[in-house]
Formats: C-alpha cells, sequence, structure tokens
C-alpha cells in the first residue's frame, strides 16, 4: 500500500476521517450514557441536568456529521491535477478500519483444531496481517485493486480455515461507516468481506474521477471505472445482503450504483463531444437526445437521494450536486434544440422528410395547433418555439445556479460555480440574440424533450477469478478435507510392517489419500489402521498433497524396512458451545447506530447445559437458531418494530433486529 505518512490531499482527507471517526464513536458513548441516566433515575433535578447534558452532545454529533460531510463531498482532491473546465465528479471515500492481531487467535486454533505446531505458521500470519494493513492505504492505480481483490480472495481461505460456523476465535472486526462514521465491531469475518468490497468500489471510483477528462483514453478510462464500481457495489449488495452498517445497507448501495452509472453516462456525453459539437442539423439532434438522457438519470438518482431510510445518511451537498447536473443537463438540451430552430432553416436542397422524421423523435407531443413539418417549413413557427426552448434553458440554468447558492459546500466548488455560470450566459445571449417584437404574443410553451442514447452503460461485474492468489496456509493440506468444519482426532503414529508384499489394505482419493478395503487381518489393522482414515505423513515425509500413485511408490520405496505413517481420522462434527456474547445497538436520532459485541465468557454458567448460538452473520443454506441475544440500551428514541427478514441464498442473518 501507499506510504500511510505521505503529506499527499487523499492521505490528509482520510487521516481527518478517522479523527471524525473517533470523536463520533466518543459522543456516542457519553449520549448512551447519558439516555441509560435518564431513564433510570427519578430525581428532577438529575433528569433536567441530563437533559442539558443531552442536547450538547446531540449538538456535537449534528456538528460532526456536517464536518464528515464536508470531507465527503470534498471532491477537488480526488480531481484531475491539469486544468479542466468541466463539472466535478463525486467518489467514495474508504471505509476506515482498526488494526487486528490474528497471531494468538490463528495459531490456539492451529494448535487445537488442526494438532500441528503454530510456531510454523508465523511468517503466514505474518503475510496476511501485513497484506490487511496495507489495504487501509491502497494506491489509487490498478495495482490497488489488484491488491485489495487479493485481501478479499485471501479472506475466503481464512474463513474455511479458521472460522467454524459454531463458535467465535477471539479476533474482533472494527469498521467505520463511511457516511456517519460511528464503528461496526462483530467477531465474524464477514463485515471484513463486506467492507474491503466496498472499499474496492469506492477505490474504482476515486480512479474515475482521477481520469483526464480532456481526453479520449481519460473519459474511456473514466467510463470503464465507474461501471465497475458499480459492478462492485451491486455484487456486494447481491451478495451481503444483512449488513449491519448504514452505508452497505441494500438502500443505500441501490443510490450509489445509479450514481456511479449516472457518472459513467455523463463521461459518455463528455466523450461525444470532446472534439467539439458541429453546429449542423443532425448532430444537434443526437447530442440533443444524449445530453437529456444524462438529466434523467441525475433526475433518477436525486429522486433515490431523496427516500428514506437513505435520506437521512446520503450528505445532503450530494443530493443537491445530483439536483444540480439534472437541471444543468436538461437546460443544454433546450439549448441544443433551440439552436436547432433558430440556426437551420429549411433549405431548397435540404431533406424535409429526413429532418422532420428527426425532429418528431425528439418530442412526445407537439404544443397545441403545431405540427412538426410546419415548424420546419414556417419561419415565424420555429423562431417562437426555438425562443420558447430559450426560456426554459434560462430557467433551468437559474434554477441550478440557485441551488448551488443555497448549498455551503457546493457554493465553495470554483470550478462548478463556474461551468453553470458560463452555460448560464451562453443561453441568455442565444435569447437577446432573437427578435425580441412577438414576445408579446408567443404564447408556446417548450415541449419536453424524449432522451435516447446509443450507447449502452451498466455495469461490469468483478472478474475475482483475474487476481491469483496462493493460500497462505497452504501447507495445512487441502481445503476440501482441512477445513474449519471438519474434526479429526490428533495424528497417529503407526508403524507398517510389509507381509510378503502386501499392504493389506488400498488407497482411494486425491489430496490426502483415504484409506479403504482394509484387510482386517493385516498387520496395518492391529497397528490401529481403520478405514476410512486419511495419511498425512510417511516415514516423516508430509504427503497431505499427495496423490495416490505417489503415496504407493512412498511405501514401495520403503522397501522391508517398517515405516512409521502419520494417520487421522475424522470424527463427526460436534458443535462447540459460543463464548457468550451480545450485541449492544445504541439507540442514535436518525443516522447514528452503533454496533458492538463484547465477550463475557466469566459469566457462562458450565453447570447448565448451554443452547447452541450461532454468529450475528453467518453463511448458510439451511435455517439455523436465533443468533446471540441482542441487547438494546435504553435510549430516548421511540424503539423500533422487529422486521423479519428474508434469507438470501448467499447469506444467512440470524438476527430480527433491524438495523436500519
Amino acid at each position: 500500500g501507499c506510504n500511510p505518512l505521505a503529506e499527499t490531499g487523499r492521505s490528509k482527507l482520510q487521516n481527518q476521517r478517522a479523527v471524525l471517526n473517533q470523536q463520533i464513536l466518543r459522543a456516542v458513548r457519553m449520549r448512551a450514557g447519558a439516555e441509560n441516566l435518564l431513564r433510570a433515575t427519578t430525581n428532577n433535578k438529575v433528569r433536567e441536568q441530563v437533559l442539558l447534558e443531552l442536547s450538547f452532545v446531540n449538538s456535537d454529533l449534528q456538528i460532526l456529521k456536517e464536518e464528515l460531510e464536508g470531507l465527503n463531498i470534498s471532491v477537488e482532491v480526488y480531481q484531475n491535477a491539469e486544468e479542466t473546465f468541466s463539472i466535478p465528479l463525486v467518489p467514495l471515500g474508504l471505509k476506515e478500519t482498526k488494526d487486528v492481531d490474528f497471531t494468538l487467535p490463528l495459531k490456539d486454533f492451529i494448535l487445537e483444531h488442526y494438532s500441528e505446531d503454530s510456531s510454523e505458521y508465523e511468517d503466514e500470519i505474518a503475510d496476511l496481517m501485513d497484506l490487511r494493513q496495507a489495504c487501509r492505504t491502497p494506491s489509487r492505480d490498478e495495482a490497488g485493486i489488484e491488491m485489495l481483490i487479493s485481501y478479499f480472495l485471501q479472506l475466503g481461505y481464512v474463513e474455511n480455515r479458521f472460522f467454524p460456523p459454531t463458535r467465535h476465535i477471539g479476533v474482533l472486526f472494527t469498521w467505520y461507516d463511511s457516511f456517519t462514521g460511528v464503528p461496526v465491531c462483530q467477531q465474524n469475518l464477514l463485515l471484513e468481506k463486506a467492507s474491503v468490497l466496498f472499499n474496492i468500489g469506492a477505490l474504482y471510483t476515486q480512479i474515475g474521477t482521477r481520469c483526464n477528462r480532456q481526453t479520449q483514453a481519460g473519459l474511456e478510462n473514466a467510463v470503464d471505472a465507474f461501471q465497475k464500481a458499480a459492478g462492485v457495489l451491486s455484487y456486494l449488495k447481491e451478495t451481503f445482503t444483512h449488513t449491519p452498517s448504514y452505508d452497505m445497507s441494500p438502500a443505500m448501495l441501490n443510490v450509489l450504483v445509479k450514481m456511479m452509472l449516472a457518472q459513467a453516462r455523463e463521461c459518455v456525453f463528455e466523450q461525444i463531444g470532446l472534439s467539439g459539437i458541429r453546429n449542423e442539423f443532425f448532430t444537434l439532434v443526437k447530442m440533443t437526445q444524449e445530453v437529456a438522457k444524462v438529466g434523467e438519470v441525475y433526475m433518477l438518482v436525486n429522486t433515490a437521494m431523496n427516500q428514506e431510510p437513505v435520506k437521512e445518511n446520503i450528505p445532503y451537498s450530494w443530493s443537491k450536486l445530483a439536483q444540480i447536473k439534472s437541471d444543468h443537463y436538461k437546460a443544454l438540451a433546450h439549448y441544443f434544440i433551440a439552436t436547432i430552430l433558430c440556426d437551420h432553416e429549411l433549405q431548397p436542397g435540404d431533406d424535409k422528410n429526413q429532418q422532420e422524421k428527426a425532429l418528431s423523435q425528439l418530442y412526445d407531443s407537439m404544443p397545441e395547433g403545431l405540427m412538426v413539418l410546419a415548424v420546419l417549413k414556417d419561419k415565424l413557427q420555429r423562431k417562437q418555439l426555438g425562443k420558447a426552448h430559450l426560456r426554459k434553458a434560462i430557467v433551468y440554468h437559474e434554477e441550478a445556479l440557485r441551488v448551488c447558492g443555497l448549498c455551503k459546500k457546493l457554493r465553495n466548488i470554483e470550478v462548478l460555480q463556474e461551468v453553470l455560470t458560463a452555460a448560464h450566459k451562453r443561453s441568455l445571449l442565444k435569447y437577446a440574440q432573437q427578435e425580441t417584437e412577438d414576445d408579446f404574443l408567443s404564447l408556446i410553451q417548450a415541449p419536453d424533450i424524449l432522451p435516447k442514447t446509443e450507447h449502452k452503460i451498466e455495469t461490469v461485474a468483478p472478474q475475482f477469478s483475474k487476481v491469483k492468489v496462493k493460500d497462505f496456509f497452504h501447507k495445512l493440506g487441502p481445503l476440501t478435507v482441512f477445513s474449519a468444519k471438519q474434526r479429526w482426532t490428533s495424528p497417529r503414529t503407526i508403524r507398517l510392517h510389509h507381509g510378503a508384499g502386501e499392504l493389506g489394505f488400498s488407497l482411494k482419493g486425491g489430496s490426502p489419500v483415504q484409506v479403504y478395503c482394509l484387510d482386517p487381518v493385516c498387520s496395518a489393522a492391529s497397528a490401529g489402521l481403520k478405514e476410512g482414515d486419511y495419511i498425512v505423513s510417511v516415514g516423516g515425509m508430509d504427503c497431505k498433497w499427495l496423490g495416490v500413485n505417489e503415496v504407493l511408490e512412498k511405501l514401495k520405496n520403503v522397501g522391508k524396512q517398517p515405516v512409521e505413517l502419520d494417520i487421522i481420522s475424522c470424527q463427526d462434527t460436534a458443535a462447540s458451545l459460543h463464548s457468550k456474547s451480545a450485541t449492544y445497538s445504541m439507540g442514535m436520532q436518525k443516522t447514528y447506530s452503533l454496533i458492538c459485541l463484547a465477550m463475557d465468557e466469566d459469566k457462562i454458567d458450565h453447570t447448565k447445559k448451554a443452547p447452541l448460538k450461532l454468529p450475528f452473520l453467518s453463511w448458510g443454506t439451511k435455517n439455523r437458531q436465533k443468533a446471540a441475544s441482542t441487547l438494546c440500551l435504553p435510549s430516548a428514541v421511540a424503539g423500533r418494530s422487529q422486521i423479519k427478514k428474508k434469507l438470501s441464498p448467499f447469506t444467512l442473518l440470524n438476527t430480527e433486529s433491524s438495523l436500519y
């Protein structure tokens, strides 16, 4: 990864985000304590003091939230460094996390579950921790994407090797919400995997905003990056359906996917007009439809951002920027069609049928009393309809400028103000150039323009298979056999004596090989070999990854000397008891929610049979028992009704607590 101490603009923003996350965490804890005291006390004087303290804490949280929103709209840092005259694109900030020490939990699990010397795996554990640390500061290029994907794929191996479905191993993952700054803590690896996926999508958005939008190649790369970002976020939404973090909720991810596709559509329009827009009839018709499509998709994004529950968590400035872009591009569409009507009169050599067909495709319906062919032929009608479109363009431009002026964050983005002002002045100038004597008689209202595009924009699914990774814990053996779900006896050694050149048993399977057709009276059976045992070592040589022929070859090469075999027997997978855990959900107004898992082993009554409990999040294809109990701290906010969530084929959420 990048140097975390490097004084780049992007690293400064991430450091500020980390500081804000800690401040929000402290304020949230203070608020939870004050709410508990408020509910517990009956002393009126104490209640008054607590209510006063709560008002201060709520004010602090609101201020911190606004500061975090300011970081999310700091789009200038992520744009291309060269001089540009384009509306800024919005990237996603990377989710922050705390350090995780895998050393003791994994070493204990290797010793207890795999019965191997855990000191031999210290380098592998260190490699895993180094990779995780590097993923906190990925470089803003394809190398950074590849590193994040490598860690995500490595987590798949780690999950299968060390995270059994029936108990926790004591590794606590903490990730901060990208929009609210509230931490989410869990002992389940699915939170880690989902957060890494979110950061892959966020990094793609940062790559897209960094592309040079003044070149054809830069715009192509930007379109590709935003489509890939949308694909990763869509994959996250479909795969991890119950993540307890607002920024990864299905509703929020749905909005983010729409926003990334809208930005890709915007780059496509810029790509079409990069070489200049010719003042030619059919060229302007095409540009009108394309830019109307951009305005439409941003209108849909703005509508989605203002729906519950996303409205309370999405940065206010993002919603306003989507509204501004929708108005701006709709204004451009009306400007282009006004240029068609005002500057291009029907000439004797023109194909009026083609022009009529092209112009009719721009409208769903013409104003009352007007026909497309009549407008093309009549100079006065052309002028009147053209000026009506210019008036509507000016209205949209003024609305975009008004909204921009009302938003404090957007008002400070100079290039945005410059682009909007220049487009507004251009429409005003065009309108001033037209004859004005008939304005009193013109009652024509410009009709809406039908959007249309020839360029398909869609999500690009993540290609994880293109990144090749090797399991750090390859030495433990084939994952199909040596996984956290399987349990075996400790390795036992038997001395095998050849009898008349016969082994007394056969071998089958891939790696490792398995004993079958065992002769019950052979020396191997007498030494303790059983049907179905796995051979993991021959003569002190590890053979977990060897096939049948290779193991037989080793046995034959021993000759008449006795050979020692290390054998393991598969046990029935018995569900071990949990350490008692609880999920604490602090009731916070609107956006703030804290989720924290706590170990509480000392309080378990070992004299009673404890019911089987599962992690807060777990993979599965069958219904299992409910997760550990959920404790909701008292809150001034009214409790929400419990909602039974639908199980997806990918993720099984063992809780009924509604988190967003």
